[in-house]
């Protein structure tokens, strides 16, 4: 009887508790979902709904220990608003390495930059997204085709 009432009593795995560090990481991202700042509210009006040139971005997206702002997955691009508590911030140097080390591209915005310089940023993201891209994905097959090395 104790342990049906402790079952209970126990948070819902549904709701991203009691998951340990991976269901706090859900419910961290629904929250910064439902509570986003003004530059992440008027960047995701711009890129919702495939709004920028049909690309896919989701928001707050959890990746492996770490979340993410912005993500179109079929480019493997990042889009991270970020404010003045980021400047030099280890914790954001760490993530980006394990990101890259993914095969994920990361773009950093200032949110001032974002609220003042919408179609900059826009034009920024657009410019990520289409090819070449500076470093290929050889998972995707890009890169140098076979023969193609004339070192």
């Amino acid at each position: 009887w104790r342990n049906v009432m402790q079952m209970l009593e126990s948070p819902s795995p549904l709701a991203g508790e009691g998951l340990g560090r991976g269901g706090r990481l859900l419910a961290n991202a629904k929250r910064m979902r439902r509570n986003p700042t003004d530059a992440e509210r008027a960047l995701w009006y711009l890129l919702r709904a495939r709004r920028l040139c049909e690309w896919k971005f989701r928001r707050q997206v959890r990746i492996e220990s770490y979340i993410v702002d912005f993500i179109c997955f079929e480019e493997r691009l990042v889009v991270e608003a970020d404010g003045s508590g980021h400047v030099e911030s280890a914790a954001d140097l760490a993530r980006d390495a394990f990101l890259i080390g993914q095969g994920f591209r990361i773009l950093r915005f200032w949110n001032r930059d974002i609220l003042t310089n919408p179609e900059g940023v826009l034009t920024a993201i657009l410019a990520a997204l289409e090819p070449p891209h500076p470093n290929p994905s050889p998972t995707r097959g890009e890169g140098l085709q076979e023969g193609a090395y004339d070192g």
